[in-house]
């Protein structure tokens, strides 16, 4: 555990890890608490009325138990088990008995299409899937396309569904966890790309520890008497998982549960003051639409400690976040291979705009030089990159070793992981964000490959050929945008435009259609037949600034 200092490099002095042979994080975020505190509150779960309901540990250990005894009928150790729903207690307890029983736990969101959730489903081979009514109507029309999956319970049984409640009716609420090592598989968590499909980042038990430093940090020592953490971020995403649900009960905090269907400044101001939420965090397309909220909307809030990543903050949100939230935002950084190793702390240095933040205690993350094979120095731009080993870091892509050795680089005795985005330390210690390698879209917190999305819209019957780039935008950072070449016999117009990227909202998922579609005459693409992605942000800058 991160412990109070006076400086950064006092804090990472007294840091170290404690990774124990043998862990499991279904143990450790439930049991543990419910066998010590049984009515210690784990989790508030918001309903769509409004109205939360307390889950304790104690209930978490016996529910959690009842549908591990109820799903060791279907699956076995290393088995996958897909949880495809929205914040609530019933996605908590699905993770928690599949983590207990040495299965490898696939969190998918609910906003998924067809296409998104069968390849994820079909590549993971998933034998179990946890969901609702929306959630089995998708899978239903799946279902001839996957044969590992064996089982679909629902939580709000609908006809032709295993209703959640009835599987675990009749199940014993005692349950002996499987053991297993600290390095074992437990979480696969499918992150977007720009060459192929979305590339599994199966992860180890050992991934909850090695984020503790960064969530730690990033909440100005988290966590303080009196704490309460809530995040809008779905539960699917590792944002959401990894950086609030899992650690937060971890330390035995209670989570504010409530994923909004549509996120509304004025019901986040809200749903934080009704339930004395202290804890937030908040993506940064999330504090952008409620800064337009009216100032009084913020009016009787608690917060101690706000956290924010995805894009780089400026001066301005920071200054409107300590005037509204009466604290800090402090920026983090990381991905799904390799989270929460960066990060600023107001506790212990003043935020520096448009700069991610220190590395976190426990981390060591460094600016290589590839060519020349070497740390840059301050100020020169380079591969931010991560050493070998790291608890927080994944063991391998699922079914893609081609992939996994080309996510890592050495020099000299040393392996390092890079991240794929481009940076510079600072003459302050941190290190600024200025950049990707590669085309991965950054829209409202989320990671956005194009090459998913190119693919989707090559499925529609007017579609020959399709570019997807990010363009600026004040609210997302990034928005989707498509550039297309039409199949000969269509005609370019509005209709068609917004016919294309309705086709793309349908068939995977909302956060991923393009907010504009451009008709163009000829693709820009390399002799080798590469989309120039360059050229098609070329493209939309000229636009942008006609």
């Amino acid at each position: 555990m991160l412990r109070p200092q006076a400086t950064v490099e006092k804090a990472r002095a007294a840091f170290h890890w404690e990774i124990p042979e043998r862990y499991n994080i279904g143990v450790d975020i439930c049991d543990k608490w419910a066998d010590r505190e049984p009515d210690r509150i784990a989790l508030i779960d918001v309903g769509s009325d409004g109205a939360g309901s307390d889950v304790t540990f104690g209930v978490l250990k016996a529910l959690s138990n009842r549908l591990a005894n109820a799903l060791s009928e279907t699956c076995h150790r290393g088995d996958r088990i897909a949880v495809l729903l929205p914040q609530g207690a019933e996605t908590a307890l699905a993770h928690i008995a599949a983590l207990k029983m040495g299965c490898i736990s696939l969190p998918l969101f609910t906003l998924f299409g067809p296409d998104a959730l069968l390849h994820r489903l079909r590549d993971s081979g998933a034998r179990v899937v946890v969901t609702n009514t929306e959630g089995a109507a998708r899978i239903a029309a799946l279902r001839d396309r996957l044969p590992a999956l064996e089982r679909v319970l629902c939580i709000d049984a609908s006809a032709g569904t295993e209703s959640f409640h009835d599987a675990i009716a009749g199940q014993s609420p005692d349950f002996i966890p499987v053991d297993t090592a600290a390095d074992d598989p437990a979480i696969l968590i499918y992150t977007s790309g720009t060459t192929g499909n979305p590339k599994g980042a199966l992860h180890a038990h050992r991934v909850l520890l090695g984020h503790l430093p960064g969530v730690e940090m990033s909440h100005d020592f988290f966590p303080q008497p009196g704490d309460r953490i809530w995040t809008p971020a779905d539960w699917a995403w590792i944002g959401g998982l990894l950086d609030v649900l899992m650690p937060a009960l971890h330390h035995g905090i209670t989570v504010v549960s409530r994923r909004m269907p549509k996120f509304s400044a004025t019901e986040a101001f809200d749903l934080m003051r009704r339930f004395g939420v202290r804890n937030a965090f908040l993506p940064p397309t999330a504090l952008k639409i409620m800064r337009q909220a009216p100032a009084e909307a913020a009016q009787g809030l608690c917060l101690r400690s706000v956290a924010s990543g995805g894009e780089t903050l400026g001066s301005e949100l920071i200054d409107w976040g300590r005037a509204t939230f009466g604290c800090t935002i402090n920026e983090f950084y990381g991905q799904t291979e390799c989270n929460m190793i960066i990060s600023s702390c107001a506790a212990l240095a003043p935020a520096e705009p448009g700069v991610m933040g220190f590395a976190v205690p426990g981390h060591e993350v460094e600016v290589l030089n590839e060519a020349e094979m070497r740390a840059c120095v301050t100020g020169e731009e380079g591969a931010i990159a991560v050493k070998v080993p790291d608890p927080v870091m994944f063991l391998e892509y699922w079914n893609n070793q081609s992939a996994t050795e080309s996510k890592f680089l050495h020099i000299g005795g040393e392996k390092w992981l890079l991240t794929g985005d481009r940076g510079a330390k600072t003459a302050t210690g941190r290190i600024r964000f200025i950049g990707r390698d590669d085309d991965v879209i950054s829209s409202a917190g989320y990671r956005i490959g194009p090459a998913e999305i190119e693919d989707c819209l090559l499925t529609h019957p007017a579609v020959q050929l399709a570019g997807v780039i990010g363009a600026p935008d004040a609210i997302r950072g990034q928005a989707v945008w498509a550039y297309v070449l039409l199949v000969d016999g269509f005609a370019p117009s509005d209709t068609l435009a917004d016919e294309i990227a309705a086709h793309v909202k349908s068939r995977l998922s909302a956060h991923e259609y393009p907010r504009a579609v451009r008709f163009i005459d000829a693709m820009p693409m390399t002799t080798t037949g590469k989309i120039i992605r360059a050229a098609l942000r070329a493209l939309a800058a000229q636009e942008q600034t006609e």
